[in-house]
């Protein structure tokens, strides 16, 4: 099985990375017409990334159990395994808007992505500076507010790399609500995304059922923030197959 995964892998980096490629400059020009256009391209990148999956016998299953309000803006939080976490979040949910709260280190070097992380809206935080991330996310809270986009937010930080969940910071929601307090937060739960790199880098992880599941959306108008938090958190990890 690991012999054609090396096969299969070289084929997936070779469609992966001309996915970026192309969609860099589509990216540069949807841009000069307008946020719509350019997050128009973004969609249906991240789209031909779920596609290129496939190569790998991968398979993505996105599971809404309950209606996600619209016109306003929601406050996804999801656990983290991976890199193709974040494709399907950005296809599946795109008629909210998500924006990613992501490391600082990932707005330059690669093609298509860093480019939408510095003009798509994203918060790109450093981690090693405490004062540009508070900020960083003191803006980001804002302009999603102002726009009705959404945040998705990674809680754990760092990716998980066997699927079993980290304990959740949640200092970046407590942001994202200070600044949207009508706001809704939808827990996500997201399983076996971690098995595309099980083996690390290369060669990827094959013949994988990758799942997300949108919970109940939780209403932050009235309600008591501390016990929201830790029901967002259970929710999740209640949902994530060990």
């Amino acid at each position: 099985m690991k012999i054609i995964s090396y096969l299969l892998s070289l084929i997936f980096g070779v469609v992966f990375f001309l996915i970026l490629l192309i969609f860099h400059p589509l990216q540069w020009v949807g841009l000069k017409f307008g946020y719509k256009s350019h997050k128009n391209i973004v969609d249906i990148m991240n789209w031909c990334l779920i596609q290129a999956l496939l190569i790998l016998g991968n398979r993505i299953n996105f599971v809404k159990h309950y209606p996600i309000p619209e016109n306003t803006t929601i406050i996804f939080a999801a656990n983290h395994q991976g890199t193709f976490d974040i494709p399907p979040m950005i296809w599946y949910l795109r008629k909210h808007h998500p924006k990613f709260v992501s490391k600082i280190e990932l707005g330059k070097g690669i093609p298509s992505v860093s480019f939408n992380l510095r003009h798509g809206g994203a918060a790109l935080i450093n981690r090693k500076d405490p004062n540009q991330a508070l900020k960083e996310l003191e803006n980001f809270g804002k302009r999603i507010h102002n726009n009705c986009w959404s945040a998705a937010i990674f809680p754990e930080g760092t990716r998980s790399r066997n699927g079993v969940p980290k304990k959740f910071s949640v200092n970046g929601l407590k942001m994202m609500i200070k600044y949207n307090p009508e706001a809704y937060i939808v827990p996500i739960s997201i399983n076996n995304s971690w098995k595309v790199f099980r083996y690390g880098s290369f060669p990827l992880g094959i013949f994988n059922k990758i799942t997300l599941e949108s919970h109940q959306p939780i209403p932050l108008k009235d309600a008591n923030i501390a016990q929201v938090l830790t029901q967002t958190e259970k929710v999740i990890k209640d949902h994530i197959n060990l």
